[in-house]
């Protein structure tokens, strides 16, 4: 098969990774410069992802095109790639509730062909292997699966079904990062009655458990941007499900305290917890 060029949607610190993963078995892999910092166009080119100048120039160019960016511009972003009739492989890879996925899918369809994903674990950079799990056409999944090949980007099929991949990174999602928003406030209750270190120790006891990796806690206060929508998102599928939401809402709302540290590298478990304090 000749190797596709594709496009990737936004190449943020995860987008650029696993587009750079990509560059392996595509003849080019592009990202649209319109509007984006240079920050984004220093990682693109770490990545060794090519520029064009416009999003109709990706589109026309790209048989593949990946969208990996935060979850509320997923459907408009969607919608932006429906009016310029794209007819190639979409795989539409945001941390986005199963519902939102679909009908992702029927407002491209049947110009475009749908890939449900979702990208489970770290960025594949210093030896990490995300999986990019997949849902959709059979033919579809499979280019998906070759393009990643025997690269740090595992792939993994779930089946026909648009819906399920994005169901199971939220249903991973919901556990992960709610985890680390009750670390946090744990230790940040223990630190206000100046027991913090004795329950560090006590967590030590039992390395399984996430409150034993305090450090933990500023990498969670400078993703909290991130993770505060993917549990919106996962609480929207709970309450589709009939499940209880409310503890996901907490947990995004709590994160949203963190949002002025976006991308923060600096901060420390105390910065973290002295944010988390201040309403």
């Amino acid at each position: 098969m000749d190797q596709p060029t594709v496009g990737i949607l936004h190449p943020g610190s995860m987008g650029a990774a696993v587009a750079g993963c990509a560059t392996a078995n595509a003849a080019a892999v592009l990202w649209c410069e319109a509007g984006r910092s240079a920050t984004s166009a220093a990682r693109a080119a770490e990545f060794g992802l090519t520029p064009v100048s416009a999003l109709p120039e990706l589109l026309d160019r790209s048989d593949i095109v990946i969208s990996l960016c935060p979850p509320a511009a997923a459907e408009e972003l969607a919608s932006d790639i429906a009016e310029h009739a794209f007819t190639g492989l979409y795989v539409e890879a945001n941390a986005i509730n199963p519902e939102r996925a679909q009908r992702i899918t029927e407002l491209l369809e049947p110009g475009a062909t749908v890939v449900d994903g979702g990208v489970v674990g770290s960025p594949p950079v210093g030896g990490k292997t995300p999986t990019l799990y997949l849902s959709g056409p059979a033919a579809a999944t499979e280019r998906i699966e070759e393009l990643f090949a025997g690269t740090a980007v595992r792939t993994a099929v779930l089946g026909t079904e648009v819906g399920k991949a994005s169901a199971l990174k939220l249903s991973y999602a919901s556990f992960q990062k709610t985890s680390r928003v009750l670390v946090a406030l744990a230790i940040g209750m223990a630190r206000e009655h100046g027991v913090d270190q004795e329950l560090i120790k006590v967590a030590a006891k039992r390395t399984d458990s996430y409150l034993s990796e305090p450090q933990y806690v500023a990498k969670t206060a400078a993703r909290a941007w991130r993770w505060g929508p993917e549990l919106e998102e996962a609480a929207d599928a709970l309450e589709a499900a009939g499940l209880p939401p409310e503890m996901l809402r907490a947990a995004a709302s709590t994160l949203a305290r963190w949002n002025d540290a976006k991308d923060n590298g600096e901060l420390t478990l105390t910065d973290a917890l002295d944010r988390l304090a201040q309403p």
